[in-house]
């Protein structure tokens, strides 16, 4: 099994940033995906940044050049770096693992982000 805990959340003015981290414990053997998603209220779980085992990254085009997603191996750590924050990036930030060879997917428990216009 595996454990995430995401931190880092919070409120903030427009424009202003945040970094999110997801802490990972248990079984990770397998695991070569790792992402960041997000639930604003009454819309579904989006996508917003992803990390291969290799360090291919990809973004959501409503984030590309204000988020970077990265990963410190060594602390099992994945963070989600968020600058220029906009009123649309409030929701609920997820930490997702996965292992595609089986389909399996960990979640953490989510963190708030809240951005004040």
């Amino acid at each position: 099994q595996v454990q995430l805990v995401e931190s880092g959340g919070g409120l903030v003015q427009a424009g202003g940033s945040l970094r999110l981290s997801c802490v990972a414990s248990g079984s990770l053997f397998g695991i070569s995906l790792k992402g960041w998603y997000r639930q604003a209220p009454g819309k579904q779980r989006e996508s917003v940044a992803l990390i291969t085992s290799g360090g291919t990254t990809a973004y959501a085009d409503s984030v590309k050049g204000r988020f970077t997603i990265s990963r410190d191996n060594a602390k099992n750590t994945v963070y989600l770096q968020m600058n220029s924050l906009k009123p649309e990036d409030t929701a609920v930030y997820f930490c997702n693992h996965r292992i595609p060879t089986i389909g399996r997917d960990f979640w953490g428990q989510g963190t708030q982000v809240t951005v004040s216009s």
